[in-house]
């Protein structure tokens, strides 16, 4: 959308509004936008003031930009320019023209008149209206998107802030985690690197990049991580639980286990680590006591976060003590959580086969292939049933 208001001198002064979908103008990368042709066209070295129009009411300024060129297209050809197209955030010229129908209306015939503006952006001090904190505009459009999930995107933001800023911190650390999000480990890894450098004390950025490393398959540089950081803060909760899950993956499951017990020192309602705990005790063989942390962690849960995985968890410490009923039901629980799996069918159908009810064992794999046709030992039990019935 394209508007004009008066200055105190009577000129207009050309606005541009951006959908935050353009966030390739943050970047500096988008440096091109098509707009349906003004009554006044715009020429090479007006200014331009842009903004976002997230919320009509809410309305933040970008930048400003000078014009360097436009050129009129009329409708026509525009809706057969995949390039253009693409210039302006589309994934090729048929989803421009379905949105441009639906924004412009009256103004989709043939030679109706669009102009593709090219600007480059001006540095804050060269602009001519209110300035803006542009680094912590950026840093909170970057967040907003990390928040939501919408990871390609907040990394383009973070690295705009921080062509500004380049020894920022938080920038770097939540560059990071970003990266790792991605499963750019190797990138994370050097953007805790240079926050540490900077900020050497900081025991969640020595934790982040032992998060990353262990990522990465390398699981006894990122305990060297976790060592710094434990040795910064040991009553840190975050630093302990990814330290036991380290230790875990390391086979050194009595440390691991203290570590849960530290925790639980400090926080003993904290489901997520009885939960974590039952895992260890499971893998050490000790199975009652696996049941009771499980037990445990569901009592802390709220029933609507009921978490599946410890269900199915229960499940298979009662299977291996035998006691395949109540085995079944934590199965079903699981599943009635919405997160039926293959791997809870399987389990099910294990547990239904030792009760010797081949014929449901056999609709559970059946069930199980269906949600993952490559599940191998969902094929080799089901046949194993039909041998039974």
């Amino acid at each position: 959308m394209l508007e004009c208001k008066t200055a105190c001198g009577g000129l207009p002064i050309p606005i541009l509004l951006f959908g935050s979908r353009n966030v390739e103008l943050i970047t500096g990368k988008k440096t091109t936008t098509i707009r349906k042709l003004w009554k006044k066209p715009l020429s090479p070295g007006d200014r331009l003031h842009c903004y976002w129009n997230l919320v009509s009411k809410e309305r933040r300024k970008l930048f400003e930009a000078e014009v360097t060129s436009v050129d009129i297209i009329k409708f026509r050809d525009l809706i057969k320019n995949d390039e253009l197209a693409r210039e302006e955030g589309f994934r090729d010229a048929s989803e421009l023209e379905k949105e441009f129908r639906r924004t412009y209306p009256d103004c989709t015939e043939d030679d109706s008149p669009f102009q593709v503006i090219r600007f480059r952006k001006l540095p804050v001090d060269e602009w001519e209206g209110k300035k803006i904190d542009e680094k912590a505009m950026i840093t909170k459009r970057a967040d907003i998107l990390f928040d939501v999930g919408k990871f390609n995107k907040s990394v383009m933001c973070y690295t705009a802030a921080l062509n500004i800023d380049p020894e920022d911190v938080y920038l770097l650390n939540k560059k990071g985690d970003n990266l790792s999000r991605l499963g750019r480990f190797d990138e994370a890894i050097e953007c805790y690197d240079r926050a540490l450098k900077l900020d050497p004390k900081n025991e969640f950025i020595w934790n982040n990049r032992a998060i990353a490393l262990l990522n990465s398959n390398k699981p006894q540089e990122a305990l060297k991580s976790s060592d710094m950081a434990l040795k910064l803060n040991n009553k840190n909760l975050v630093v302990l639980y990814w330290r036991g899950f380290i230790l875990e993956m390391l086979g050194r499951f009595q440390d691991s286990l203290d570590c849960y017990n530290r925790i639980l020192e400090l926080d003993p309602e904290d489901p997520d680590v009885w939960n974590a705990k039952g895992n260890i005790l499971s893998e050490m063989d000790r199975v009652d006591e696996a049941l009771e942390c499980y037990d445990r962690s569901l009592e802390l849960c709220l029933d609507d976060k009921l978490d599946a995985s410890t269900w199915n968890r229960k499940g298979n410490a009662l299977l291996e003590l035998g006691r395949f009923d109540e085995a079944i039901e934590c199965y079903d629980k699981a599943m009635a959580t919405g997160s039926e799996n293959d791997v809870v069918l399987n389990n099910k159908g294990v547990a239904l086969m030792e009760l010797n009810m081949f014929k449901d064992a056999m609709e559970c794999f059946r069930k199980a292939l269906l949600l993952n046709p490559d599940n191998d030992d969902a094929k080799i039990l089901r046949d194993e049933c039909l041998e039974n019935l």
